[in-house]
């Protein structure tokens, strides 16, 4: 049977989904992104991964977030996207914001991870080719290579928008030293860099405590976060103990020892804050990220449609009183 066609909603850039302009640049993102970091890969049902592609773009999600070796199996993430690109979104394709990235162990050998030239741009030419398509438009730098000169790294990125692969480049990770010095080289060779994309969560400062995001602001440099939700502590996943079927059960990145007694203690003086807001836990947590101007968007995950729809609620989250922030930061440092 063949599958029907997919038609987006009309309502797409009307239904509550607002842009921020990214650093100074022509770019607006969405202030939610759709990350496929978990969810998408070769184990996960096709037909689910579609779903959720579909309803974040019916939603007027425009920006998915991909990198190499995304999965599992690693490149399955872009296999996946290109399939849907392939069989429904191709039609929108300039309506789309799409990035991936290379820096991780990817395949093996000495050219299959870190920051040479050799290994960009091979990554770059398989993640096309995976993900049937021309250009991206954003690819990363996925992580700072203390052994390859920086100005190698940066060069690659500089040549892959020059040959027309990647509209725009940017940084991930990096330590703020390092990303002050990309600003600048990839500035004075006509290819500013577009953004920083980190882990920023209620519980994880370290963009914001090691100057990035201030020095992103300065710069002119959009800044994109990554694990909003502290990969589910930031939710109400745990308030009861570790479900079976949970991260920390299967042994993933989240391990038992993330969790605390302390933790824990935080994790529901959060939940009865944004019980007493009107809303969940994680809403809460993506909506204090975006209470920060500096941050133009908060890439989320999904396991299912429904997950999506509850975070995009977020969107309709109360502004933040001082009072409420400062609780925040009672509870945090306690």
């Amino acid at each position: 049977m063949i599958d029907p066609l997919y038609s987006p909603s009309l309502n797409r850039y009307n239904n509550g989904m607002k842009y921020r302009r990214c650093g100074r640049s022509g770019i607006l993102l969405p202030e939610i992104s759709l990350g496929l970091w978990h969810n998408f890969g070769g184990v996960d049902p096709l037909k689910s991964s579609m779903e959720k592609i579909h309803f974040a773009f019916d939603n007027g999600i425009t920006h998915f977030d991909l990198a190499n070796n995304y999965g599992p199996p690693y490149g399955s993430a872009e296999e996946t996207f290109g399939i849907v690109m392939k069989k429904s979104l191709a039609r929108y394709r300039d309506e789309l914001f799409i990035s991936t990235k290379a820096g991780h162990d990817m395949w093996p050998g000495p050219y299959g991870e870190w920051g040479s030239r050799k290994y960009l741009l091979a990554s770059l030419d398989q993640s096309l080719k995976r993900m049937n398509l021309d250009y991206v438009d954003i690819f990363y730098s996925h992580r700072f290579d203390p052994e390859t000169p920086l100005e190698e790294t940066l060069q690659a990125l500089v040549d892959i928008v020059k040959a027309g692969k990647a509209v725009y480049v940017g940084i991930s990770k990096y330590p703020a030293d390092a990303a002050s010095f990309a600003y600048s080289y990839l500035r004075e060779r006509d290819v500013p860099c577009l953004l920083y994309q980190g882990k920023y969560n209620i519980f994880d400062r370290d963009p914001s405590s090691s100057g990035v995001l201030d020095d992103c602001y300065d710069q002119g440099v959009g800044f994109i976060a990554f694990s909003p939700l502290a990969q589910g502590l930031l939710t109400d996943r745990y308030l009861n103990g570790i479900p079976e079927d949970s991260r920390i059960a299967r042994g993933g990145f989240l391990k038992k020892d993330s969790l605390t007694d302390l933790t824990m203690k935080k994790i529901k003086m959060l939940n009865e804050m944004a019980s007493r807001r009107g809303e969940s836990l994680a809403q809460m947590s993506i909506a204090w990220l975006l209470n920060d101007k500096k941050v133009t968007s908060v890439i989320v995950g999904a396991s299912s449609v429904s997950q999506l729809k509850t975070n995009l609620k977020a969107l309709e989250s109360p502004a933040f009183s001082e009072t409420e922030i400062n609780e925040i930061e009672r509870i945090i440092k306690e």
